[in-house]
């Protein structure tokens, strides 16, 4: 029976699913590339659960050398830890260009990079294939979109494809089974969006997998500087197993067992609105006391704060307290928040960086069975 409120699902006791899907994350907000890589360590986590390896291509389109990514030192730190499953290839040229500016060059790396994407997709040897810019590749008119079309519809059951980047065909969007849009947000108000404070909500996915891309760019960053950059991952409403992130955090903390912490609150339930427990409130004020003593601290340089919204739009916690903690953190600290809401807490006005994953499409429509640990 469907309900209205907020709560987070539980993933025990659901089916396994065996068909890998075809994801596409667009967009002018952030998140895309994060939500890529955020995938890539769930199923690496899922595939070490399973003795099953899970191994992995990422093709960058649009992202030569010679300029430095967001994402980059995400990607250093999956390859240090498994460099036995992570395969990676970038085209193009380092420069942004529009559609005036396109050179010869240009559509012979987009050709190239498709060439392997589509021998890799054939070869049934990948679990995870990103295709990372292929939209505006696309866009662009750098590859024949109904050759990217026929290849991702012969694609084996198994394998899970990923394409991101803002323009998405409608032939592309036509045969994904999950579209969710990265809309930004931009806050009005007396206060300046502080930098390091990033909000993921929204009914589409991507917003945890976002938080999780985030956490390994701190890894990686950690890694490149010869530096510790430790992380939290603080969870609200999940006191249960078999969520969506529990594989990508495991596969994490065996990877990197002194950067990662992990700490989780809340009853295996959902928490519905009008229906709040007196546990309920105790253990949101136990996490949150976990997570503010974490942001004084200064020892971690990323802080997840994964379902925080959910948790303050169910009256759980009391919004001051959290506002006077965002604005002390430290400057070199990042907080990354979570969660769908109906009512935007007063904190979302600090946020420098705001995404709303918008859901246009998604495979349980189409009666695929959900995946424990991945959709629920």
């Amino acid at each position: 029976m469907a309900r209205n409120g907020i709560g987070i699902n539980t993933a025990q006791d659901r089916s396994e699913r065996i068909v890998g899907q075809i994801h596409v994350y667009d967009g002018a907000g952030k998140g895309k590339s994060q939500a890529a890589l955020g995938v890539v360590l769930r199923s690496i986590g899922l595939g070490i659960a399973s003795a099953f390896p899970t191994r992995v291509l990422l093709l960058r389109f649009l992202k030569g050398p010679g300029r430095p990514y967001a994402e980059d030192a995400a990607i250093e730190a999956l390859q240090r830890a498994f460099p036995h499953l992570i395969d990676q290839v970038r085209t193009g040229r380092a420069e942004f260009f529009g559609a005036d500016d396109i050179t010869k060059f240009d559509r012979q790396e987009a050709q190239r990079g498709w060439d392997i994407a589509k021998g890799a997709i054939a070869s049934g040897l990948y679990s995870v294939v990103v295709l990372d810019e292929l939209n505006p590749v696309l866009d662009l008119g750098l590859l024949d979109i109904n050759d990217v079309v026929q290849s991702l519809r012969k694609k084996p059951d198994h394998l899970e494809v990923i394409s991101t980047g803002r323009g998405t065909p409608q032939g592309l969007l036509n045969v994904a089974d999950l579209h969710s849009e990265m809309k930004p947000h931009s806050h009005e108000g007396t206060r300046q969006g502080i930098e390091g404070i990033e909000i993921y909500t929204g009914s589409g996915k991507g917003k945890s997998t976002s938080a999780l891309g985030k956490a390994l760019q701190a890894i990686g960053r950690g890694i490149s500087q010869d530096q510790s950059h430790r992380v939290l991952i603080m969870q609200w409403l999940k006191g249960g197993l078999g969520y969506t992130e529990d594989a990508a955090i495991s596969a994490m903390q065996q990877s990197y067992p002194n950067l990662v912490d992990h700490q989780r609150c809340g009853r295996d339930a959902i928490v519905w609105r009008g229906q709040q427990q007196e546990i309920d409130y105790v253990e949101a004020e136990r996490g949150w006391e976990i997570a503010r003593a974490a942001i004084a601290s200064g020892l971690y340089k990323t802080i997840i704060l994964d379902e925080l919204n959910p948790t303050v739009d169910l009256e759980l916690l009391p919004e001051e307290p959290i506002m006077q903690a965002f604005l002390r953190k430290p400057r070199d600290t990042e907080i990354i928040i979570t969660g769908r809401c109906q009512n935007p807490p007063a904190y979302f006005e600090l946020a420098s960086t705001h995404s709303e994953m918008v859901c246009h499409k998604h495979y349980a429509e189409k009666g695929v069975d959900l995946k424990r640990g991945v959709d629920f």
